[in-house]
């Protein structure tokens, strides 16, 4: 059966990540950690019979990816079906700003409701529905290739979750390491899981892993 190996990486560190503020679509680069994270893991794939690198376009991802890019000499194309989840008006604040903003809407976010979805953002079932469809998409066009995701911790998660069979409101118990290295095999009948959640290439640096929200 043909198949695609993808190799997803989440960007690196950003300073609303060490804020737990929401970035969600606003496009927020990385700190001078999350450089470091990206020139590592660019160096962590040297060597991998890499056939294209794919990005979201929101910069936090993109300059990873051009790392990535840089070091492998492979091409880099965005795709915003790869954009973190739309947090609509929790996008900029901090948990405890959202808590005390809005607790009846928090409860339902921290509850993973698959139909809630924050004013003007996306629902769970909303980023599944993308992520599973523009991860297949990319890796169509890839058979018997291997490929580079690189988005965010809300599409890691999906992706986690489909390969694995995780319900949407399964509690968390797997990590999403800013630029940790996960493998996942696509055929036609979805995705596999390889390999999560590698971080030697960051032995040396403090990541940061968010266990809540992204």
């Amino acid at each position: 059966m043909h198949a695609t190996r993808i190799i997803a990486i989440r960007h690196g560190e950003t300073a609303w990540n060490v804020d737990t503020r929401i970035q969600g679509q606003l496009d927020i680069g990385l700190n001078e950690t999350g450089r470091q994270q990206a020139r590592r893991v660019a160096r962590a794939l040297t060597g991998e019979p890499i056939q294209a690198i794919y990005s979201s376009d929101l910069s936090r991802a993109w300059d990873t990816a051009r790392s990535i890019a840089d070091a492998t000499g492979q091409t880099l194309q965005a795709h915003a079906g790869l954009r973190e989840r739309g947090f609509g008006v929790f996008q900029g604040k901090t948990y405890a700003e959202i808590e005390a903003a809005w607790p009846d809407q928090a409860w339902r976010w921290r509850k993973r409701d698959p139909q809630w979805a924050p004013e003007g953002g996306e629902s769970l079932l909303d980023v599944r529905e993308r992520i599973t469809l523009t991860a297949a998409e990319l890796a169509a066009r890839h058979l018997g290739e291997q490929i580079v995701l690189v988005a965010h911790g809300g599409v890691m998660d999906a992706l986690y979750r489909a390969a694995t069979g995780q319900d949407l409101q399964a509690p968390r118990s797997w990590e999403l390491g800013n630029a940790a290295i996960n493998r996942l095999l696509w055929t036609p009948d979805g995705l596999t899981l390889v390999g999560w959640s590698d971080t030697r290439h960051l032995d040396d640096d403090e990541t940061l892993d968010e266990t809540s929200v992204y």
